[in-house]
């Protein structure tokens, strides 16, 4: 199998500092950074798109807030750099960020433009949470028409069972679910 690197994009969710510094299941955010790295040096090397996807926002009031069974406990706070792409990411050159206000990285963002301007049809996905940011992108761009790699290992949530559910039930119906070794061996 082959990943033709001038038709793909790297996506990576929310592998930032606000969310990272949460617990990650089951693997740590040392790991997932780790393999991430490695992913984007690969892709960059090769000319390929990457982009790192951040969710921000001012005060919160830029953010969904629909009534829900499960409401946030608490009003969010947001302290200092939060929202910032952890640093071993952010150094390195040649990579798109995008900042997102919702679950999402399709929906209220230029994604889809940017991808479709550079003739990419194939997303490798990964990032944090699993179950949510992940798990919501991978949706939309399954109903855009985008062909999908998840790279499982540099994926993490709350806890393993919702990780495990979601890369073995949910994904599998979305694209190819394959671990980050095998992705760089398509390259």
């Amino acid at each position: 199998m082959n990943i033709q690197v001038e038709k793909t994009a790297l996506v990576l969710i929310d592998l930032q500092n606000g969310i990272l510094s949460r617990n990650c299941a089951p693997y740590t955010a040392e790991e997932i950074i780790e393999r991430a790295k490695t992913l984007v040096e690969a892709f960059t090397e090769k000319g390929g798109f990457v982009v790192l996807v951040r969710v921000s926002s001012l005060d919160g009031k830029d953010m969904l807030q629909p009534i829900t069974d499960a409401p946030a406990t608490q009003a969010m706070a947001f302290p200092e750099g939060w929202d910032q792409i952890v640093p071993e990411l952010a150094a390195i050159p040649g990579t798109y960020t995008l900042t997102k206000r919702q679950w999402g990285a399709f929906h209220g963002t230029d994604l889809d433009a940017q991808l479709r301007r550079r003739g990419i049809d194939t997303i490798v996905l990964g990032g944090v949470s699993t179950g949510i940011g992940v798990d919501m992108t991978a949706r939309e761009a399954f109903q855009l028409g985008y062909n999908q790699f998840f790279a499982e290992d540099v994926m993490g949530a709350a806890d393993k069972e919702m990780h495990d559910y979601v890369c073995t039930h949910i994904f599998p119906r979305l694209g190819r679910v394959r671990s980050s070794a095998d992705i760089l061996s398509y390259l």
